[in-house]
């Protein structure tokens, strides 16, 4: 066993550890990461050739957190390990992401990625050394692969930014990013911040490249101690130089002059272009056309890429004719569903979205079973993307990756903005109905519409923007392109996404696909973009400027008191008996939890009849009876001696017969008081040792005068 270790010691004195050779070692490459008692096993495995036909990279990426690596059973009937979580299927695509790009362009065999956490002491947290341990993992195999790259997490708190904070310290960061980089160029950003600058944005990333580096460079290291630098030979495209060529001549205008002639029509646009293939191939021999016909495909696609590129570079014409500055129309309304809660449409240009707004209770909560995670969400953010939104005929099948992603990123830029200890839980669904470009964004801005028409008191309206890259010669060259369109996402350099209020950046996704792209771009980028944030704000709060002053009149209303500790079970009741009945007597829901030394109670309701009399009958029981107090109470039995009456919910006492009147009562039946009566009565004392109720009815009556005796003889 030939066991190869790197460490890489960390700013704060903490220690990163690569082993190989070891474990797994029939995959291609495979290699465990450690960090304290946090370890992830990254495996690596590659078709030894392409499946015939493929024009593309089929990369496949697993993230999984095994629950026994933080000594934990799973849930379900079977108690084993299922589907990946939203949370592992968004740490898969942040290292799918990263390390897509970097694959050679003409390498098409199938490479599957798998890092799995098997162990894990809550400290520290392991999605922030996935990215480094499936570089490292392909760097000690033979496949081709143009890195090594690293993933690392910033946090900052307190004004300090801190590489790979723990999970404690996650906690109380004002922003939150993962970054993936190789050595020289940063490759994705991604993350949530608290309104922070562009600048502070800026600072936390080249502070994570700069940590990057130095896990790059272990990785090299490595590679060369287990005699990986060499790897594998393949030949995976045919081509046709000669076809290539023949296609670039004879098309290359007639591409350029539909990307340069301004048409907004996606599908007018779309048209075109496939006009000019068809033209070329019926100028070829059926049999020649049909036996070339993925090169043709292949040939054809790249010079659509340039022409689009070079109108944009050498004219500045943009495919649908905007400048590179220049926001697409927007129009947007509320109150769209009047059976929504909340609801908004929102459509810039030929992007689309219809979201509601569902107001719910603490039994609406998202409950978060991970194997590192136990908690529940109160605000909830669904995104779905069919098919008829982009024109296609193909069957709805369920949430996929992408639309995970997306979604994610929506529910990031507005969660900072729900109100601090907001007593209902908030779902947001985003339909898209349309998409060219950005259906993320046109989710932020529907979203923050919705928010505000349902009467959720948001604490900042916030808006998201798409932006695009064209560069060349290492970015001598370039433009910047606000509002991108989807054409524009595929040619471009870069792609990325910034959501925010007036104040600051909530939200971001970036991902970059060109090397030698400087701080200074990206800069120029993000100052761009937070001028298109300003212009869509501006047209959002065209629309409604401030959230409704109340909840639409069929939302849920929700009151949320605070009880002692020990009066909990006093509401609840033996069994849950008095909180039943307390639902079932008013229509009120009715939710109680423990949080420290009190009893968080939620009473919610359609109306306020019903809500008004839960919180009476709550307010009652956890009431504390006052000496002299007086109170309407309700006969509940008679006995030879007195009767029982509850004065207060939950709380009963004797009426003894004696303190019925003032005249001598005999009997109970003399009394004439019948179960279920109301009767006042006044509170005179109670019992400090059994603290029984003393009750009396004649103490609230008007005394009799005392009757007058005789005069007593003088005693001799």
């Amino acid at each position: 066993m030939n066991v190869v270790t790197k460490t890489i010691t960390m700013g704060d004195g903490r220690e990163i550890t690569i082993e190989t050779g070891k474990l797994a070692k029939q995959a291609d490459g495979s290699v465990v990461v450690r960090m304290g008692n946090t370890m992830l096993l990254a495996t690596v495995c590659a078709a030894k050739d392409a499946t015939p036909g493929t024009d593309f990279m089929p990369l496949s990426v697993e993230y999984k957190e095994k629950y026994g690596a933080a000594g934990r059973f799973p849930g379900g009937f079977t108690r084993r390990e299922g589907r990946a979580s939203d949370y592992e299927i968004l740490i898969a695509r942040l290292i799918d992401r990263a390390l897509r790009p970097l694959f050679p362009d003409d390498f098409h065999a199938e490479v599957f990625v798998n890092v799995n956490l098997i162990s894990a002491d809550g400290v520290d947290m392991p999605d922030g050394l996935a990215g480094l341990a499936a570089s490292a993992a392909l760097a000690v195999s033979d496949i081709p692969f143009h890195g090594p790259i690293s993933e690392v997490r910033i946090g900052r708190v307190n004004g300090e930014y801190l590489v790979n904070p723990t999970f404690a310290q996650k906690e109380e960061a004002d922003l939150d990013i993962i970054v993936a980089a190789t050595a020289d160029n940063i490759m994705m950003v991604e993350g949530e911040m608290k309104e922070v600058s562009e600048a502070e944005l800026l600072e936390a990333i080249r502070i994570a490249h700069e940590a990057i580096k130095i896990q790059c460079q272990a990785q090299v290291e490595l590679m060369e101690e287990v005699g990986k630098t060499e790897k594998r030979t393949y030949s995976h495209e045919e081509n046709d130089e000669e076809l290539k060529q023949d296609i670039h001549t004879k098309t290359y205008d007639k591409v350029y002059a539909v990307a340069a002639s301004c048409n907004a029509d996606k599908h007018s646009r779309i048209e075109n272009f496939e006009a000019v293939k068809a033209e070329y191939i019926a100028s070829l021999e059926p049999e020649v056309a049909e036996e070339k016909k993925d090169l043709i495909n292949r040939y054809y696609h790249a010079v659509e890429k340039e022409a689009m590129r070079r109108s944009i570079l050498d004219e500045g014409k943009r495919l649908d004719g905007r400048k590179t500055t220049e926001i697409r129309h927007i129009w947007s309304e509320i109150d769209y569903l009047p059976g929504a809660h909340g609801s908004a449409v929102f459509t810039r240009g030929e992007t689309q979205s219809l979201t509601t707004v569902t107001l719910g209770t603490k039994m609406d909560e998202k409950i978060i079973d991970e194997a590192l995670i136990k908690s529940k969400d109160r605000f909830l953010l669904h995104y779905n993307f069919p098919p008829f939104s982009t024109g296609e005929a193909k069957p709805q099948r369920g949430v996929g990756r992408r639309e995970i992603g997306h979604g994610n990123l929506a529910y990031r830029a507005l969660k900072p903005m729900i109100p601090t200890d907001y007593p209902y839980v908030v779902r947001v669904v985003s339909d898209i109905l349309e998409s060219n470009g950005s259906s993320s964004m046109a989710t932020v801005c529907a979203g923050t519409l919705a928010l505000m028409d349902a009467g959720v008191q948001i604490k900042k309206p916030v808006s998201g923007i798409a932006m695009g890259l064209i560069s060349e010669n290492k970015g001598q060259n370039y433009a910047i392109l606000s509002d991108i369109l989807g054409d524009e996402d595929h040619l471009g350099d870069m792609d990325f996404k910034v959501t925010g209020t007036r104040d600051g950046i909530t939200a971001t996704q970036m991902d970059i696909k060109v090397d030698g792209l400087s701080f200074e771009i990206l800069e120029n980028a993000l100052n761009q973009a937070k001028a298109g944030r300003m212009h869509i704000l501006d047209k959002i709060q065209e629309t409604i400027s401030e959230p409704r002053a109340d909840l639409k009149p069929h939302a849920p209303r929700i009151v949320v008191m605070f009880i002692p500790k020990d009066l909990i079970g006093a509401v609840i009741g033996p069994g849950g008996k008095i909180i039943q009945n307390i639902q079932a007597e008013t229509g009120a829901v009715v939710s109680i939890e423990e949080i420290g030394e009190q009893g968080r109670v939620e009473i919610a309701s359609a109306n306020k009849e019903s809500l008004d009399a839960a919180v009476a009958k709550i307010r009652g029981i956890v009431a504390i009876p006052e000496v002299g107090e007086t109170y309407n109470a309700k006969v509940k039995s008679i006995m030879p001696y007195g009767a029982f009456v509850e004065f207060m919910p939950g709380k009963e006492g004797l009426l003894h017969i004696s303190e019925l009147k003032w005249e001598r009562v005999e009997t109970m039946d003399q009394a004439g008081l019948k179960e279920g009566e109301m009767i006042e009565v006044k509170l005179l004392d109670i019992d400090e040792k059994t603290g029984k109720f003393k009750l009396s009815h004649k103490a609230l009556l008007p005394r009799p005068p005392r009757e007058e005796r005789p005069p007593r003889e003088p005693r001799g």
